[in-house]
């Protein structure tokens, strides 16, 4: 019988080949929608202070989305990789802030400030790929999973719709956000719906 981790390295590896596959004109089409939707969530406009992913490679290219936050004045923070998987999230004001990081991803300057979790109005959360109940298949890294353990705002991924699942395998440490967009749907985590949070 096949572990929930490897199921999960098994997902991984078809995702990443399915999402590779997308053509760069798919690709961008997708980025626009997914966008938009995200900044139309009435979430995203009464959020003042919101912490996205610097999206690279197969995953959303959320810089354009980062310049529009900027200009409609939110406060933005992007997250920094720490020793022991761990992160932390820093206000960027401008792609100045910014800098390669461990993996290659843009990462806040050590100048940039770091910003307590309890000011955080909302995550916008990177995946490989959702479920249709908002669980999440992410890197591997565990980065996220610890992060938002005891984070209790409000939490959005994006996901491709030819990228989306019927259901993911859990373990006890994984959880879902409160809210998934495609380009075509809006799926609300179980979460979301048991406890309405702020």
């Amino acid at each position: 019988m096949v572990s929930c981790t490897g199921a999960k390295a098994a997902l991984r590896s078809a995702v990443r080949a399915q999402a590779a596959a997308i053509r760069p004109a798919e690709r961008r089409r997708s980025d626009v929608i997914l966008l938009q939707r995200f900044l139309e969530l009435p979430w995203a406009a009464e959020a003042n202070t919101l912490l996205l992913f610097y999206g690279v490679g197969i995953e959303p290219d959320t810089g354009h989305l980062l310049v529009e936050l900027w200009r409609l004045g939110k406060r933005v923070l992007l997250p920094k990789c720490l020793p022991g998987r761990a992160m932390e999230a820093r206000l960027v004001r401008s792609g100045d802030d910014l800098r390669p990081g461990v993996f290659g991803i843009p990462e806040p300057l050590d100048a940039c400030p770091v910003v307590d979790k309890g000011e955080i109005d909302l995550i916008l959360v990177p995946a490989l790929c959702y479920d249709l109940s908002c669980q999440r298949l992410g890197q591997g890294g565990g980065y996220y999973d610890r992060y938002l353990a005891d984070y209790g705002g409000r939490t959005v991924g994006l996901c491709r719709e030819r990228l989306l699942q019927e259901k993911l395998p859990v373990e006890n440490h994984d959880r879902a956000v409160d809210l998934v967009l495609t380009e075509k749907r809006r799926l609300e985590g179980m979460s979301h719906i048991l406890t309405n949070r702020r």
